[in-house]
């Protein structure tokens, strides 16, 4: 085999671009919301997807809900942020059963400090404090669907 040949078979895995997809923020009882003292309660959904848009091409993404309640105030809503943080990667010569985890932990775990940086910088241009996300356990998510996937299966499996 000739080198560039070996090449051509190496496993290839690169960033070709990272952005912003999709970014909303409301703040529904402006502009009383801002005199209230009250700590907000927040609520928050995690999800990403992921989609192959060519051959060895990928667009991963990660979606965040956040809500900022007052409990106190029946959940009066104090701002809304959804997020979506994409990625665009190449990904070649990689065995089939490596792929869904790079997909799934390893681009993820990729765009998650974007996407807190776009969360924290959209609560503050709101005029609220910073929201700092946790870090999330991408492979521990991984592993959780995988289980529950397994389990779908074996229920569905018993039932036919």
């Amino acid at each position: 085999m000739t080198e560039a040949a070996s090449q051509e078979q190496a496993p290839l895995f690169s960033i070709e671009k990272l952005y912003v997809k999709d970014l909303s923020l409301e703040v529904p009882h402006a502009p009383a919301i801002y005199l209230e003292r009250a700590n907000p309660q927040i609520d928050l959904q995690l999800h990403s997807q992921a989609k192959q848009l060519d051959e060895g091409t990928f667009e991963v993404t990660i979606t965040v809900t956040v809500t900022a309640s007052i409990s106190e105030q029946e959940n009066k809503v104090m701002f809304l942020i959804e997020a979506t943080q994409a990625g665009v990667f190449q990904i070649r010569n990689v065995p089939v059963e490596n792929l869904d985890p790079l997909l799934a932990v390893m681009c993820p775990n990729m765009l998650y400090p974007y996407l807190r940086e776009v969360v924290s910088d959209a609560s503050v241009r709101a005029g609220f404090a910073p929201v700092l996300l946790n870090p999330v356990n991408f492979d521990s998510l991984y592993l959780q669907q995988k289980e529950q996937q397994a389990q779908q299966e074996a229920a569905s499996a018993t039932t036919h």
